[in-house]
């Protein structure tokens, strides 16, 4: 892949990506003392990919762009996902249950629905580290496609992730 073309946020994005995987997955050489290491980690990040992926997909609009032709491979296989998944859990303990208030049922439901920190990010795993198999070593074209499937890709499905997420580690950072 050649960074001549692409956007200073494509860079950007691809960065952040790769940044936020690796600290997922050192979660899992971490104790419970490192916890709030891994907090402040996702508090970092998640601003940042949520402003860098909003961008991508304002752009992508904005240029008449769809990714309806782009795909991007399934690569992270259910195991690797449950190890990552039970890796966080274990870190945050307790904490990774929280309440969450945007959840379709919830309209419809007398009692609160729980939801987990670790299986969010590991969704958010999932998403990025099929992303960065697709483009690592890519022409700037399949790169171009990649980045217009993420970013469709965010503004239907993980960017409510992402927002729950933030808004559940810094209750534990803050309030916790």
């Amino acid at each position: 892949m050649t960074s001549s073309t692409l956007r200073p946020n494509t860079l950007a994005f691809i960065a952040l990506c790769n940044e936020y995987c690796v600290a997922v997955q050192d979660a899992r050489n971490m104790s419970s003392e490192d916890c709030s290491q891994f907090i402040d980690s996702m508090l970092r990040l998640l601003p940042r990919i949520y402003i860098c992926a909003s961008d991508l997909a304002s752009g992508m609009a904005d240029d008449g762009m769809e990714a309806d032709d782009v795909y991007i491979e399934s690569v992270l296989d259910e195991d690797y996902y449950d190890t990552v998944r039970r890796n966080v859990e274990n870190l945050l303990g307790p904490d990774d249950t929280y309440l969450e208030v945007f959840h379709q049922d919830m309209k419809y439901s007398d009692t609160p629905i729980a939801a987990s920190i670790a299986e969010g990010v590991s969704d958010l795993f999932q998403v990025f580290y099929n992303f960065l198999e697709t483009v690592r070593d890519a022409t700037e074209d399949v790169v171009s496609g990649a980045v217009m499937a993420v970013a469709d890709d965010f503004a239907n499905y993980w960017s409510a992730i992402l927002c729950n997420l933030l808004r559940a580690v810094n209750n534990i950072k803050y309030q916790g």
